[in-house]
């Protein structure tokens, strides 16, 4: 995916609001293989994000080509942690997202389990996933630490 012009700011790099939009539509590409395409609202269930963590790493121009990778960390019957990284063509990182996400039932709204196959098909993509290491920054906290 480019970085497109209208996501560039007055620093002359990709405004922090962009770096959301592409962790999202990476996720819209890969939420299919899971079961949660686009029809699946239409069941009466949905996906909410509970928590969205950004690292930026590097800056990203205005035309630089970036690839968006997504590791399943860890899933329950109800939520799904995932990993994400920007890349850069030349091979460098540019940004990290971590999510929690949630299986809503919308007639709450309210989180519910999952139905079997799409667990199923975590359960598989986390045994894909699970050959990699633990993404190193997942999990960390955001804060200031004091001095005792």
């Amino acid at each position: 995916m480019p970085v497109r012009p209208e996501w560039t700011d007055y620093n002359g790099h990709m405004n922090m609001a962009y770096y959301s939009v592409l962790f999202d539509e990476a996720a819209d590409q890969i939420y299919p293989d899971i079961g949660f395409g686009p029809d699946y609202q239409k069941t009466g269930f949905t996906t909410y994000t509970a928590e969205f963590h950004i690292c930026y790493l590097r800056e990203l121009h205005e035309g630089d080509k970036v690839n968006v990778t997504l590791q399943l960390v860890d899933y329950d019957e109800k939520r799904f942690h995932t990993w994400q990284e920007i890349w850069h063509e030349d091979g460098w990182c540019a940004a990290t997202g971590e999510a929690m996400g949630l299986h809503i039932d919308q007639s709450g709204p309210r989180v519910s389990p999952m139905p079997p196959e799409i667990l199923e098909r975590l359960k598989k993509m986390h045994a894909e996933h699970s050959r990699f290491p633990r993404p190193q920054g997942a999990g960390r906290s955001i804060g200031i630490p004091r001095k005792k």
